[in-house]
């Protein structure tokens, strides 16, 4: 990062499963290797059933502006599932 203060922070999500905890893990490792100019993620699982994001920053902004995309980004994967879960409306009738 750099010689100056580091703001760290760290996001853990509990899934219910640990096949969900995967699905969460492989939607969030592509952003997390990505090139950011002031802050850094390293996304991991410590237990089969949990994803943690560690997040390093250089200032107070680069903090705000990860944690913000990485909540932003699980729950739009949380909102994913659910709606893949949902059942398909009635298909329209055939001609």
């Amino acid at each position: 990062m750099s010689d100056g203060p580091v703001w760290q922070g760290e996001i853990r999500v509990r899934r219910a499963t640990p096949a969900g905890a995967d699905r969460l893990l492989r939607a969030l490792l592509p952003e997390a290797s990505r090139e950011v100019p002031r802050a850094r993620a390293v996304v991991d699982r410590p237990d089969p059933d949990t994803v943690r994001i560690r997040l390093t920053a250089r200032d107070t902004g680069a903090a705000r502006a990860a944690v913000n995309t990485y909540l932003g980004w699980i729950s739009l994967a949380e909102r994913t599932e659910r709606a893949g879960r949902r059942p398909d409306p009635d298909p329209a009738p055939a001609p």
